[in-house]
């Protein structure tokens, strides 16, 4: 019997996402290999691991490795394995990825950073089903359906010699695109009630509810670091703060979406938070956008002036009694 995906990252109800499932579902009931392209962050080992509990090999091992993650002089034995004394510190045999993942799915993540001379062992992998670990005078025998992924351009690294043509037509056979965040806007209401009651629940508390000035920013934020970026600000929402609401004035000290490009992309957040508005018929955007403004302004102020009010009003540029009139206003606390 099929499995459903049921992989929290791969939530989605847009056009982009369910092109995306469907191909994954038909591409889960074959052998061949599979290359997943993305930006870091969209889940492209998720999407990997979909695959396999979706195919015939769901029951036998799910086995990742990271080509960027691995030292190059550690990559092949990691790979492929070693003999007892096969190099200096080897003191006994060690199965390599290829073998743990017989009669399963192995997982090459970040692919265009594997070195030429693996990439000639890789391809014969492929072609024969069998290789020599480090030190061995007979070949193992391996049954692994191969997935890899990568986010960077592969037929421009074939181009510039970095990565081996055949190689890539080999791992090429089914292509999967991972749609950045912004390609997918309208699933970021729902991605965000997951992640924040998931992160609820990891800290064994009450779900925050997500106010509707905080719910708009959130909508309209470019997330560059795609879903891993929003499933990190809601953990960090969740964790932060000591009331059961988040409010726009919650963000305002978000590293996490400081070091997201905020400073390049706030005009862009506030054309698509206006449109959003105005697309739902809302009257009064600009004063609601003033409200909003003003805040984001104010706490920011407050917190590098560590709370000295004469001093924040002097660098935004209100008088004293004006700052205060606007933390009245807008019932601000500090």
């Amino acid at each position: 019997q099929q499995r459903s995906i049921d992989i929290p990252i791969m939530l989605g109800e847009s056009p982009a996402m369910q092109t995306l499932l469907s191909t994954l579902r038909k591409a889960a009931r074959s052998a061949m290999t599979v290359l997943i392209n993305g930006e870091t962050g969209t889940g492209k080992e998720l999407a990997a691991r979909a695959l396999h509990c979706q195919s015939p090999r769901a029951d036998k091992p799910f086995i990742a490795l990271n080509m960027a993650a691995i030292p190059r002089d550690l990559l092949e034995s990691e790979l492929f394995g070693h003999e007892r004394g096969a190099f200096t510190g080897a003191v006994g045999r060690r199965a390599g990825r290829f073998e743990q993942a017989d009669g399963g799915t192995l997982f090459l993540d970040e692919i265009g950073d594997m070195p030429l001379e693996l990439q000639t062992r890789l391809l014969r992998v492929l072609a024969d089903g069998e290789f020599y670990p480090i030190g061995a005078y007979s070949p193992a025998r391996v049954d692994v359906r191969v997935v890899t992924a990568t986010h960077q351009n592969l037929e421009q690294l074939v181009a510039q010699g970095r990565f081996r043509e055949d190689l890539f037509h080999r791992l090429n056979v089914i292509r999967l695109r991972m749609p950045p965040l912004r390609e997918r806007r309208e699933d970021i209401p729902l991605l965000l009630e997951h992640y924040l009651k998931k992160a609820a629940e990891s800290l064994h508390e009450p779900t925050k509810a997500l106010m509707p000035e905080a719910r708009s920013y959130l909508e309209a934020f470019q997330w560059p670091g795609n879903i891993r970026q929003l499933e990190n600000v809601c953990h960090w929402l969740a964790l932060m703060g000591n009331t059961s609401e988040i409010r726009l004035g919650d963000l305002a000290e978000m590293s996490q979406l400081q070091a997201g490009a905020v400073g390049a992309h706030w005009h862009e957040a506030l054309m698509h938070w206006a449109r959003l508005q105005l697309q739902t018929g809302k009257n009064d955007v600009a004063r609601d956008a003033q409200a909003i403004f003003e805040t984001v302004l104010i706490r920011a102020a407050m917190a590098q002036c560590e709370g000295h009010r004469y001093l924040a009003a002097k660098r935004l540029g209100y008088g004293r009694n004006t700052l205060t009139r606007k933390i009245k206003e807008l019932q601000l606390v500090f």
